[in-house]
């Protein structure tokens, strides 16, 4: 059977329904399914937080009898293992569904096409590849962790016209706007974690928390610290029973501070150095990606974004502008980084750009 126009409609919902569990059902896909017959939806579902149920699991369970004969649509290939909960694909075919159209194999060992292939057995239809490159997008977290054993990394740079994140004095509260600040909290939100460097873990002493907009999930905190630096006294350390703090650290962190942040429930992340003495952001990526997270937030400072950059590790550049200019003793966004030559450097193509409150929000894809 061709693909219609409305199985284009019905994917794209799937696939709305899916971005409902970016940042809550990490170390699985944030998968969306939807059951339809005779054009009316009869079952949907995303995966949940933690990542169980599955999408197709919720589906199914709110469709009932209704999904037999049904055509489904789900945004990555049905699993085909047993893991927590039985198969995806088996409990499809249990339901006596007719077709099966799905925007993505799953690359995972455990499945790649195995689930397509127990639908397939069973005489169900099966489509792949519809809004495929709109389900990579969504998925390119899980799709990472999986194949380059990282996680997707978004890297936000909020500053001055001039490229300063501080004035010469250290002041950097607030360059951008109130609604700048809002929009950075939804974006906490979609990710696994909030990830800083020592420098703005000293600096600012942040909660790095999703506040005000009636979020019930928080993203784990992750500060990269090789000395562990950053006192366990600070908001980081007193609020790590509530919301995970996770500290990432050289070989070299003192014994004392090691037990300091596990006192506080903090979870202590062994990662290498590089040869200028820093935590080593291949590292630090692969060990978080090891922990299950699939998508991280990086919010600086300057050294973590020169780290990210150089390293070719940002996937999704976003840059808050504001109209003021503090000049070159400023503290720069990004701080020092080799010098390759122009050609060089790591060019990212332009998404979206428009006016956020008194600001410029600019958003960019790794080309």
């Amino acid at each position: 059977m061709a693909v219609t126009a409305s199985d284009e409609r019905w994917m794209s919902l799937a696939l709305a329904l899916g971005r409902r569990g970016h940042g809550r059902c990490w170390p699985n896909p944030a998968v969306g399914c939807v059951i339809v017959r005779g054009d009316i939806v009869v079952g949907r579902g995303w995966t949940q937080p933690g990542g169980r149920p599955h999408g197709e699991t919720q589906a199914l369970a709110q469709a009932g009898a209704r999904a037999r004969g049904a055509t489904v649509y789900v945004t990555l290939e049905p699993c085909a293992h047993t893991g927590k909960t039985p198969p995806c694909a088996e409990a499809l075919v249990a339901a006596g569904v007719a077709r099966v159209v799905s925007a993505l194999e799953d690359p995972d060992p455990r499945v790649a096409g195995q689930g397509h292939a127990i639908l397939r057995s069973a005489g169900i239809e099966v489509e792949t590849g519809l809004l495929a490159a709109e389900a990579a997008e969504d998925h390119a977290g899980f799709l990472l962790k999986t194949t380059e054993k990282r996680p997707l990394v978004t890297l936000k740079l909020a500053s001055s016209f001039d490229g300063r994140i501080a004035t010469a004095g250290g002041e950097s509260q607030w360059i951008t706007g109130p609604a700048a600040r809002r929009y950075v909290h939804y974006l906490r939100a979609t990710h696994d974690a909030v990830l800083v460097g020592a420098g703005t873990a000293l600096a600012d002493d942040p909660s790095l928390t999703v506040r005000d907009l009636g979020v019930g999930h928080q993203p784990v905190r992750v500060v990269c610290d090789s000395r562990l630096t950053t006192p366990a006294t600070g908001q980081l350390g007193k609020t790590a029973r509530e919301v995970p703090v996770w500290m990432c650290h050289g070989p070299k962190a003192p014994e004392r501070a090691l037990a300091d942040w596990a006192a506080t429930g903090a979870k202590l992340v062994a990662c290498e150095i590089d040869e200028a003495g820093r935590l080593d952001i291949a590292s630090v990526l692969r060990a978080l990606a090891s922990h299950g997270l699939t998508r991280v937030f990086s919010e600086g400072g300057g050294q973590i974004a020169a780290s990210l950059l150089a390293d070719g590790v940002v996937d999704r550049l976003i840059g808050f502008t504001a109209g003021l200019a503090l000049g070159a003793g400023g503290l720069p966004s990004v701080a020092l980084m080799p010098d390759a030559g122009l050609a060089a450097a790591k060019r990212f193509q332009l998404v979206e750009t428009r006016a956020i409150g008194a600001d410029v929000l600019h958003v960019w894809r790794r080309s």
